[in-house]
């Protein structure tokens, strides 16, 4: 059982309105009225919510490094030139990456010019080479085009069609589409290579881009390409639609195609979940009726989608009135149910309701999963509860649960929200000791905390730990860091990370554009601004197109 005696305590822990000595001083500390607890002395000390002091001159030291975590940073850091390794092995295959993206972060206006790099240099592709670095340049659509070209045109080599199917979500990511299409059309010549998978990803980049109607077209070509027009590829292109957003797009196609394609209960769910989405519950009811009528019963997944809705709009009554409705159904929540309703509890400030819902879950004969358990820290760290949710987070081996990149990624956020640097740091290193992959998100806390905190050592070492786990910077990426390092005023830095984000053709956020204009413009930039105005010109011209 979850944590046998721990969650009850958790369920115990009331919060008094009253404000005692011990309480006033984590408010002072966390800024948060709802933290209430203090650290157990009798933990080891990396376990705490606490890190080793700080010498105060560190804030002004940009190269400032926690000096217990010193060595790992510095061995992480890639230098500035590419080195090819003397003699291939698979002890240096890694090497061999490294020496390529190396090679790739210097960046090319053409995929030509990548290839007349590449060609000057020794290297020799193979099927993990190409993926890494395919993967590690997934948002630099140049760079990764022209590798592939070159690579292709390697004797002793032949890309194999989950390459291609990478390169073509890279292509459709970066909105490329065209280049996309010619992709899609030169694997049609190679047999077998062209599958659903392909399809999927062109009609998920389409109507991820709102090019809704390219996405149906897409579909209805599939038949050129040797793919089967079937139910599992409409609900492809229904998912790919409503997480577009255009349910009544999705509605349409259902229409259009279901005298010739029969029709699964997934599919009901996923118009089920798109009128939910679009906060139409009229038309989401229908969709459950017509489930109905169609022969299937609607399932935990169906009554999810409104107790989901219900939650972001803070209708608890109404949630409560769905799981009755389930229940007299004879459909059991799930811990994906009670996942949603507790973290959206936790969200509202309803934090005592929210732990209340592992007793229903209990009672329910439901076993608390990783997603819930991730959850139920998110909650506890939101809440200053900082020793409660390493509780939790401890606990979890014990239970028999996994720990996934979600459970680490909220522990970091947690840890970066309080500046607990070595904390959050060793955390993202236990995660590289362990068999856990970072994400993305993994990062976004910690280059907020480094930009916040000045520490540019440490940030050239998370952005290169980053490439190192095959993770290419996005747009969200770029965006928080010319953001963050704006307001620490290390304006410099942020028009970098600026010029490279367009280089790679990421179009910025306007309100990003002017928080750095704004900071150009007090720093007497004035070479910068222009630019930086200029390109926030044509921006958005092209939008009003």
């Amino acid at each position: 059982m979850l944590f046998k005696f721990g969650m009850r305590n958790l369920l115990a822990h009331r919060f008094s309105p009253r404000l005692t000595a011990a309480n006033a001083s984590h408010r002072f500390l966390y800024g948060n009225p709802l933290c209430t607890t203090v650290e157990s002395p009798d933990l080891p000390p990396w376990l705490k919510f606490s890190d080793t002091p700080i010498p105060t001159d560190a804030e002004s030291d940009d190269n400032f490094v926690i000096p217990s975590l010193a060595n790992w940073v510095d061995t992480h850091i890639l230098t500035s030139k590419p080195k090819l390794p003397a003699q291939p092995s698979k002890q240096n295959s890694l090497d061999h990456v490294d020496a390529v993206s190396t090679l790739l972060k210097q960046r090319y206006s053409s995929p030509e010019l990548v290839g007349e790099a590449l060609n000057r240099r020794g290297f020799q592709p193979s099927s993990d080479l190409v993926s890494q670095v395919l993967k590690r340049f997934s948002n630099d659509w140049v760079s990764a085009l022209g590798f592939f070209k070159w690579a292709k045109a390697q004797t002793g080599y032949r890309h194999s069609p989950e390459v291609y199917n990478l390169m073509v979500d890279i292509l459709g990511k970066c909105r490329t589409f065209d280049s996309m299409w010619d992709l899609v059309k030169e694997m049609s010549q190679l047999e077998g290579y062209v599958t659903l998978d392909t399809m999927a990803k062109v009609m998920r980049r389409l109507a991820k881009a709102r090019e809704h109607e390219d996405a149906i077209e897409a579909f209805r070509r599939m038949g050129e390409f040797g793919v089967k027009k079937d139910t599992a590829a409409l609900n492809v292109l229904m998912d790919a639609l409503v997480k577009g957003g255009s349910v009544e797009h999705a509605h349409k196609v259902v229409l259009e195609f279901k005298s010739r394609i029969p029709l699964s209960s997934h599919s009901f769910n996923i118009l089920i979940h798109g009128w939910c989405r679009a906060r139409n519950f009229d038309n989401a009811r229908k969709a459950m009726g017509d489930m109905k009528e169609q022969g299937f019963e609607p399932d935990v997944f169906s009554y999810t989608n409104f107790i989901e809705t219900y939650c972001h709009e803070k209708d608890f009554r109404k949630v409560d009135q769905v799981l009755e409705e389930m229940r007299a159904n004879g459909c059991t929540p799930n811990a994906v149910t009670y996942t949603t309703v507790m973290i959206n509890l936790g969200k509202a400030g309803q934090v005592s309701k929210a732990l209340e819902v592992y007793e229903q879950m209990k009672s329910d004969g439901c076993v608390a999963d990783t997603p819930f358990y991730s959850c139920l820290i998110f909650i506890l760290g939101r809440a200053g509860r900082l020793k409660d949710a390493r509780d939790v987070f401890e606990d979890m081996p014990k239970q028999g649960v996994v720990r996934d990149a979600v459970t680490y990624n909220t522990m970091i956020s947690t840890a970066c929200a309080h500046s607990r640097e070595e904390t959050a740091l060793r955390l993202l290193k236990e995660m590289e000791d362990g068999s856990c992959k970072p994400n993305v998100e993994t990062y976004h806390s910690l280059l907020k905390m480094c930009c916040r905190k000045k520490r540019m050592k440490v940030l050239k070492f998370l952005l290169d730990h980053m490439l190192k786990n095959d993770i290419s910077l996005d747009l969200a990426t770029y965006s928080l860091m010319v953001s963050g390092l704006c307001k620490s005023g290390r304006v410099e830095d942020a028009y970098s990370f600026l010029e490279e984000m367009v280089s790679q053709g990421m179009t910025p956020n306007p309100n990003t554009l002017k928080q750095l204009i704004a900071e150009l413009e007090s720093k007497s930039m004035s070479e910068e601004k222009q630019r930086v105005e200029k390109l926030m010109d044509r921006f958005l011209q092209k939008r009003n197109v």
